[in-house]
């Protein structure tokens, strides 16, 4: 096998995992609640046996090596009634999948094409968790009595995640409507989805998939659009014009169907009309609690899982991956951070091929500031901004010369 197609094959196996993993978990189809995340770390540590790793990847060896010091602080620190190994994977799996990611997919060639498909390998199972949620919870009307996250809108399980992969469902299909639409039949077909998933995402009242998606599309339409030529430029133009029909479709039937709620919701009121006066809802009372613990620990942190305890006694799972970081790991979280935002930007210094680099960079950026690291996208999405990827250049046809005797 070439090594072109066994980079290829380790993104495809993950993409399709990283689509599924909020259905397995709402299903209770899968082995273990984190299974998604070990999928991903295995398929990359094998590509990386049968592959190797990049001479470029010593910034992601030394974010791996930063944190271990957490487990140690941790392993001083139990409490009673707390499970170590569970609570470790929990809060750590999802670092470790962006490490391993990174390292693996660090400067690898693949084919424009294969970032398509991969987005299509995504989707499929994002598909399926829409039709299971539009059969699991057919009608609103009866069950949203507030402007809160729902959970019978998001088939019985977590609001934020449900959310998180209805978004990247979005900009899946946003990417196929833009690229991968040449027909007719396809914009409509491509555009029904979009709007079917914009539907679901929406109803969550869950707002921060959705923002999250907006941010992902606004950057690789920024990019795409001055990225090409100028008569695709034009083509770009009727797609927006498509895609912005399909989002007013989408919020219009989400209005109607919550009785106005959604629109309370997304103007920050509570379900009377009266304008809450804490636009984070509770959240940056979390992120002051866990900068607190960076500044009690400024050096070695509070040690990995010990932010859900560090709550005035209550367990609270974190929301915000960047505080977490400064609270668990100190002044190593402040380095994790720089290796983590200025690694990529370092590469794409010297590799500006990929149109996707700022799309992914944004997903994962907008992810881990309202849903930390609970699912294995947003350190899959990081990755995918380091390759290098390939296009593949049309094929001059040059007329025969015919000399005159």
């Amino acid at each position: 096998m070439p090594k072109s197609k066994k980079t290829t094959t380790v993104m495809m196996a993950c993409a399709y995992f990283v689509g599924a993993e909020v259905l397995f978990r709402m299903t209770k189809g899968s082995i273990a609640y984190e299974a998604s995340k070990y999928l991903v770390i295995l398929f990359v540590l094998l590509g990386m046996f049968f592959r190797g790793v990049s001479n470029k990847g010593y910034p992601y060896f030394t974010y791996l090596i930063l944190l271990v010091p957490s487990i140690i602080i941790a392993s001083f620190d139990l409490k009673i009634d707390s499970n170590f190994r569970t609570n470790l994977a929990f809060v750590l799996s999802g670092p470790v999948c962006l490490g391993l990611s990174a390292l693996f997919f660090l400067d690898k060639k693949v084919k424009h094409k294969d970032i398509i498909n991969a987005l299509a390998s995504l989707s499929m199972p994002i598909v399926t968790t829409m039709v299971y949620l539009l059969v699991y919870s057919p009608s609103l009307k009866d069950s949203i009595k507030s402007t809160a996250s729902n959970y019978t809108s998001s088939g019985g399980f977590g609001p934020n995640q449900v959310s998180t992969i209805l978004g990247l469902g979005i900009f899946a299909f946003t990417v196929r409507l833009f690229i991968k639409s040449p027909s007719l039949f396809l914009k409509i077909f491509n555009t029904i989805f979009l709007s079917l998933i914009a539907y679901r995402a929406i109803i969550t009242f869950s707002r921060g998939g959705v923002v999250a998606a907006a941010i992902t599309i606004l950057a690789f339409l920024a990019i795409f659009y001055f990225r090409s030529i100028p008569r695709i430029r034009s083509q770009v133009a009727v797609s927006v014009v498509v895609f912005v029909f399909a989002m007013c479709i989408a919020w219009v039937v989400s209005s109607i169907a919550t009785v106005g709620m959604i629109d309370k919701r997304y103007t920050n009121r509570d379900s009377l009309g009266r304008e809450k006066q804490d636009l984070t809802t509770g959240r940056a009372d979390l992120i002051l609690n866990e900068l607190d613990g960076f500044l009690e620990n400024p050096f070695l942190g509070i040690g990995a899982s010990n932010t859900k305890y560090n709550r005035e006694g209550r367990a609270i799972v974190t929301h915000n991956e960047l505080t977490r970081l400064l609270s668990e790991h100190g002044i190593l979280g402040i380095f994790i951070l720089l290796i983590l935002i200025f690694a990529p930007l370092t590469y794409r210094s010297s590799n500006r091929k990929n149109v996707f680099f700022y799309a992914f960079l944004a997903f994962w950026f907008a992810t881990i500031n309202h849903s930390a690291m609970r699912i294995a996208a947003p350190a899959f999405f990081y990755a995918l901004a380091l390759l290098d990827i390939q296009y593949e250049k049309r094929p001059l046809h040059r007329k025969r010369l015919i000399s005159k005797r």
